[in-house]
């Protein structure tokens, strides 16, 4: 097994890269950063092993000997659980922050207590407070007549809401002791044998995720953000999300947006140029309006639980959850993981479609690290092969008469194309 580190005295990143740093307030890239890479379980080996590889030959095409990627190995899940003891080593966790980069495969946490989520354990332990979903479509088979105008960013918070776990079984002495609290205090009693959950939304968390949505949208010249919420019926909780990103919008980046209700009493429903629309939909009908008029929307900023939804939503649109990529972002460190599961009955057959890992990459190394033009050899790869019918069996099944490339196949056929560029 390849040596990886158990304990925290034992990190060394490898000698021949160098680790990125903080200068000012700003990330600095070298030329040669160590990134760590968590294989997973199930597929993920073999999806991590495409997205390194693929990366490694649109870095090399975009900037020839001049700049590369060294790669640490970091366990975490069951490969942790055999190797060092634990699902979820504390040097794993100091790895990230050290390199303050890391790619990682889908992990699976074992039933029966410990970890709630090993995701959603590194997320809380490294504060990864945005999760970022871009959603686009690159011509693969899709169920939407519409799947061509489908192309959004999915900002989700990724620390509160019913995934901060603050939660009690039913009939639980804990439970009993809110039920008494709520009665006595508040006059609100609950029926017996009941499970309660707490849903936490605060206005620093909604902020901060409302701030790096903005900025998202300024850099990449969106023409519209929409806040997601349910603040109709839970008007303190998403109520108070909806009004705090619209805060962030009025008071920190005023000079670049136009509210929906300015964009008519001002500019006659007419977008200036350069201006950035910020509106809201209640929950419930933003997941049909997605569907329905799927042009309308660009940056979806939402609390945890309706990003969750809609980001899968969104990816049936154009396909399904094989080519869902995601990052989960704080100020300075990011964690790049595709939206799917260890799919453990494909596991080991070469068969697994590796794209959500390898898109999931791009964002880290395009966005996070600044080196965008690997993110447009890459994209441009996977729309030269759908289009060329060179796909893994996901899509096959829906090219009739396509035969479905392997997992190892597709990646050297994204290879060919990157250097073929």
């Amino acid at each position: 097994m390849t040596s990886v580190p158990c304990d925290v005295k034992d990190l060394k990143p490898p000698a021949e890269g160098q680790l990125i740093e903080i200068v000012n307030g700003q990330i600095k890239v070298p030329d040669n950063p160590v990134i760590a890479y968590i294989e997973g379980d199930g597929i993920g080996p073999e999806i991590v092993r495409s997205a390194k590889a693929v990366i490694d030959a649109a870095v090399k095409k975009a900037y020839g000997n001049k700049r590369r990627i060294v790669w640490w190995e970091i366990v975490a899940g069951e490969k942790a659980q055999e190797h060092c003891g634990e699902l979820l080593p504390k040097a794993t966790i100091e790895a990230i922050r050290m390199t303050k980069a890391a790619m990682k495969g889908p992990l699976t946490t074992p039933v029966g207590g410990g970890y709630r989520s090993l995701n959603v354990a590194i997320r809380m332990a490294l504060d990864l407070y945005a999760n970022i979903r871009p959603v686009r479509y690159y011509g693969q088979p899709a169920p939407h007549r519409y799947a061509d105008k489908v192309n959004f960013v999915i900002f989700r918070e990724n620390t509160e809401d019913l995934y901060a776990g603050i939660e009690w079984p039913p009939g639980s002495p804990e439970a009993q002791k809110v039920m008494e609290f709520l009665k006595k205090e508040f006059g609100v009693e609950l029926r017996p044998n009941t499970g309660i959950g707490v849903k936490p939304i605060s206005e620093f968390a909604t902020k901060r995720l409302a701030r790096k949505a903005f900025q998202w949208a300024i850099k990449h010249k969106n023409r519209v953000v929409t806040i997601m919420h349910k603040g109709n019926i839970m008007k303190y909780t998403e109520g108070a999300f909806m009004k705090w990103a619209y805060e962030v919008a009025t008071t920190e980046f005023r000079e670049y947006i136009v509210t929906e209700q300015e964009l008519y009493e001002k500019y006659n429903g007419q977008l200036p140029e350069g201006k950035i629309l910020v509106n809201d939909r209640i929950a419930d009908n933003m997941l049909q309006q997605i569907i329905t008029r799927p042009w309308d929307y660009e940056i979806i900023l939402a609390p945890n639980v309706n990003g969750d939804y809609i980001s899968d939503e969104a990816n049936a649109l154009v396909g399904g959850i094989g080519m869902a990529a995601g990052m989960n972002a704080g100020d300075y460190i990011a964690v790049a993981e595709p939206v799917h599961g260890t799919a453990p009955k494909y596991a080991g057959k070469d068969v697994a479609n590796p794209t959500a890992e390898i898109l999931s990459g791009v964002l880290l190394i395009a966005e996070h690290l600044g080196w965008s033009e690997v993110g447009k050899i890459i994209e441009e790869a996977i729309r030269r092969a759908i289009a060329d019918k060179k796909v893994t069996q996901d899509l096959a099944r829906h090219m009739p008469g396509v035969t479905p490339l392997k997992t190892s196949e597709y990646t050297q056929a994204l290879i060919e194309y990157i250097e073929s560029m």
